[in-house]
């Protein structure tokens, strides 16, 4: 199926207008904290029940220009979506097209290459320890891919998919390649991003010093961690509006 000649489909965009925005400027603020990586890069988001109806990012296009009507909707389940005019990156399609299919619990996919996660990445040892409150929030709650593959087109974005069945494992750290984080809306996902990115750092600074870590122990970084997972607020939600206000504030073009 074809979203761009079905008619249900066609009609049923303009309702996606705020998601569209939100999409939008998690793109913005991405590229404004250096999270970007050139034209590359993708962030995905489901718009329909099942999942396999997403919104995604058009094909070489830099972040900090995306606005919510350049958006692609496009359907995950569709074998032609590479044939269209307006198609998506091979390794967005690849990556983000297998995890809408076989995750329905990841609603919003975001993958970047930012720098200390793809620090953290590189090591022989991906694993973040519990050092800060930041570290250890994502206590048992990344999965690590050892089996680099290349570039993440459709074999390699299938394999990928697999290591993400376990709904509590919402961000993966890619081996030799950066960072996935998958969440249930844009302000969930990219307020988990925002923080893995910055426990990255944290980590990565403290072994620059050379001295012994701090850790934490597994008592109480699964204290933090389970206190994160039921945090009384949305405070995810909290900052993606403020967010949004900024770029309000900014007369950014990012909703148009």
């Amino acid at each position: 199926m074809n979203i761009a000649q079905h008619p249900d489909l066609a009609v049923a965009t303009p309702a996606f207008q705020q998601e569209r925005a939100d999409l939008a400027a998690a793109f913005r603020w991405a590229a404004r904290l250096n999270m970007h990586e050139a034209v590359a890069n993708h962030f995905s988001l489901a718009v329909n029940e099942d999942g396999t109806q997403i919104l995604i990012n058009p094909n070489q296009m830099h972040f900090a220009r995306i606005r919510a009507s350049d958006l692609l909707l496009i359907d995950a389940k569709d074998p032609d979506t590479m044939k269209r005019p307006d198609a998506p990156d091979a390794t967005a399609w690849g990556l983000h097209g297998a995890i809408h299919r076989n995750c329905p619990h990841a609603r919003c996919v975001m993958h970047v290459h930012s720098t200390h996660a793809t620090v953290l990445a590189s090591l022989s040892d991906s694993s973040l320890p519990a050092i800060d409150q930041n570290s250890a929030m994502f206590f048992n709650r990344v999965v690590v891919d050892d089996n680099y593959g290349g570039f993440a087109f459709a074999d390699e974005g299938e394999r990928c998919s697999k290591l993400l069945h376990d709904p509590a494992k919402k961000v993966m750290v890619m081996g030799n390649h950066g960072v996935l984080v998958i969440g249930d809306t844009v302000g969930d996902t990219f307020d988990r991003l925002y923080y893995f990115e910055r426990a990255c750092e944290t980590y990565i600074k403290a072994l620059w010093t050379g001295k012994p870590l701090r850790l934490l122990s597994d008592a109480v970084a699964e204290k933090v961690a389970g206190a994160m997972d039921h945090y009384p607020t949305s405070k995810a939600g909290k900052h993606l509006e403020e967010l949004r206000a900024i770029l309000d504030d900014e007369r950014s073009n990012y909703a148009s």
